[in-house]
């Protein structure tokens, strides 16, 4: 990156406008693939405690149009309670619709819980479901947690809806741990559209009259942000956070719930800890997805021997998917550190470029790290470049990551078993990894060799699904190329 682009990237939003300055800007969207927004007002959201009651609050108040868009809608005590609130704004002629996607609540979500929102009038979708021609199309998963309100208001956050954010306290069980936003402005115009591209892949397409645009939404404040809504096979959040990685010259704090950074992602991080910069990774110490939690912690050591600091969350599980870069820059969103969120998914988050909110996520995240346990290297030896532990921190052999679910698992098992083929130096933490993942190789082996079948039967029912729907859409194409519209 040319100096002079580094510099102004490094010098806003403070420097004062110029051609380097709207460089500066170019960059940036450029690699979030969004542009800036400015005049809005962006509060910070923490935990169910803050969200919830700001969602039930506009949810009740609305008088048009109240659109959710939820990767987990849970049928528990929390989802019912969210559930009887638009289906009461249905019946009084608000317009509901709920995007919900099938992966997420596979287990989660009985089909029989959306029966009494839908005799309400709620219009309710399910993404990305099973189709036979496209059977993969599942592993796409629509991860976004959004909710828009009359077009004026949009909440983004890490939270979706259920118990375990809300916590049970007859059960002595903390809330989880999670961040959210609730944004006014210019930019809820483009949180609407988001949600308006994932409904139209449902099933038909929103009226156009419905979307606001950025011109018929009257400023709210001054903070600008950057709404970057991914989907599968773009890279806009993973560009950004490469070059946050480049360009942070004082501070990268990073809070993540399913933590499986690609090697070119920890080597950015790495190369900025090395430069100075103070880089903080904070994972769960407990996760719902226990082996995506054991690959996070092969990770770990490159970041430490690079002077990165690493810390793991105590309480029952840190969701949230932060970022803050020199009290300048800061992310609030779906999208976890993994190439399945990076590439895979229908995420959104939101980037906003504000010296004020980026000082209370800093304060939000040194306040987790009181709640949090360093990791360090190895017994005996300290934290990097000999400074004192902070207080209430131990030191703690395991910890937890968190999910990406299969395809992140599947892809960095791989990356395990070729450091170990191409004889890089791997931790405890990494052997574990290695003999798990050389053990379901042993399984599977046997299997094959003892009961031919029942590997080849359902390998082949899979191939033959495959082959047969890659015909069905190349004669779709075909059609579509005959009789265009």
């Amino acid at each position: 990156m040319a100096p002079k682009l580094l510099q102004a990237l490094q010098d806003w939003p403070l420097a004062p406008r110029s051609d380097l300055r709207l460089l500066a800007d170019q960059a940036l969207s450029r690699a979030a693939g969004a542009p800036l927004v400015l005049g809005n007002r962006v509060d910070l959201l923490l935990d169910a405690g803050e969200n919830y009651p700001a969602w039930r609050e506009a949810i009740a108040a609305a008088k048009r149009s109240v659109h959710v868009e939820m990767y987990i809608f849970h049928d528990d005590e929390t989802g019912r309670v969210f559930a009887d609130l638009l289906a009461s704004r249905a019946r009084e002629g608000v317009r509901v619709r709920v995007l919900y996607d099938w992966f997420g609540a596979l287990g989660k979500t009985r089909a029989r819980f959306w029966e009494p929102l839908r005799r309400a009038g709620v219009e309710v979708r399910c993404g990305n479901p099973p189709r036979f021609a496209d059977p993969t199309g599942w592993i796409h998963r629509d991860h976004r947690k959004v909710i828009v309100v009359d077009g004026e208001v949009a909440f983004v956050s890490g939270l979706c809806i259920g118990q375990d954010w809300a916590g049970r306290p007859e059960r002595s069980v903390p809330p989880w741990r999670d961040t959210g936003v609730a944004i006014r402005g210019p930019a809820v115009a483009d949180v609407a559209r988001a949600f308006a591209e994932t409904w139209a892949a449902a099933g038909a397409p929103l009226p156009e009259a419905e979307l606001p645009s950025q011109g018929s939404l009257a400023p709210a404040g001054e903070q600008a942000l950057r709404v970057i809504a991914s989907s599968p096979a773009t890279t806009g959040l993973l560009r950004l956070d490469l070059l946050w990685a480049a360009i942070a010259r004082r501070r990268l704090w990073l809070a993540d719930a399913y933590f499986v950074g690609t090697w070119a992602y920890l080597d950015a991080l790495g190369s900025a800890a090395r430069a100075g910069v103070d880089v903080r990774l904070l994972v769960p110490s407990g996760s719902d997805v226990g082996l995506v939690a054991m690959l996070s912690r092969t990770l770990y050591r490159p970041l430490l021997e690079a002077g990165a600091r690493v810390f793991e969350w105590n309480g029952p599980m840190m969701h949230a998917k932060t970022a803050v870069v020199d009290g300048r820059w800061a992310r609030v969103g779906s999208t976890n550190l993994n190439l399945a969120s990076w590439l895979g998914n229908f995420e959104l988050d939101v980037c906003v470029e504000d010296a004020g909110f980026a000082r209370e996520m800093e304060d939000a995240f040194q306040n987790d790290l009181e709640g949090s346990t360093e990791i360090v290297v190895e017994p005996g030896r300290g934290p990097r470049r000999g400074e004192p532990r902070p207080a209430g921190l131990r030191r703690r052999r395991r910890a937890a990551g968190s999910a990406s679910r299969a395809a992140a698992a599947a892809i960095e098992l791989g990356s395990v078993v070729g450091a170990a083929v191409g004889q890089r130096s791997l931790a405890h933490v990494e052997s574990r990894a290695l003999g798990i993942a050389g053990a379901i190789l042993l399984l599977l082996a046997l299997l094959a060799l003892a009961w031919p079948r029942v590997l080849a039967v359902p390998a082949g029912i899979a191939v033959g699904w495959v082959a047969v729907s890659l015909l069905v859409r190349a004669w779709r194409t075909a059609q579509e190329r005959m009789h265009p519209l």
